[in-house]
């Protein structure tokens, strides 16, 4: 009984926390992940990182002009909806403690995002942020209530 109990504590410390693809189709970010996938940046987000990632929310997805999403999902704008998504997500694990001492942040796609903290939260860019430090085992998830398009 010892050995199995021994043999279960072994199997359980090699299982690591999920990565940010794997910890937002358990959040339910069913349109980010589609977008990921459709981009081809699965591979990616589940790579070492560590990363951060700003999060929109399905219904951030829905605020988007009628049409936009449904064309970024086509193959021939994949380029774009990878530039769009990695826009979304800055190099290295950067925690809400961390986030209020920035005023920018340079993104995996190049260009840096504003950051403003407000009496009533964080913004980055124009989009709230609605919940912080979602760990992964490669990074963290922070999520947003509006999908950030570069200016």
């Amino acid at each position: 009984m010892t050995a199995l109990v021994a043999g279960m504590l072994a199997l359980t410390s090699l299982v690591s926390a999920a990565d940010i693809v794997d910890t937002a189709v358990a959040g339910g970010f069913t349109t980010l992940v589609a977008a990921v996938k459709a981009a081809g940046l699965v591979d990616t987000l589940k790579g070492a990182g560590p990363f951060t990632m700003f999060a929109p929310t399905d219904a951030a997805f829905a605020k988007l002009p009628a049409g936009t999403l449904e064309s970024l999902l086509k193959p021939e704008n994949r380029a774009k909806l990878q530039s769009i998504l990695t826009y979304h997500v800055v190099a290295g694990k950067v925690m809400a403690a961390d986030v209020f001492k920035l005023k920018s942040a340079k993104t995996v796609e190049g260009a840096s995002i504003t950051i403003k903290t407000t009496n009533g939260g964080v913004m980055v860019d124009k989009a709230n942020v609605t919940k912080t430090d979602i760990e992964t085992s490669n990074g963290v998830i922070h999520v947003i209530d509006t999908v950030m398009l570069q200016k």
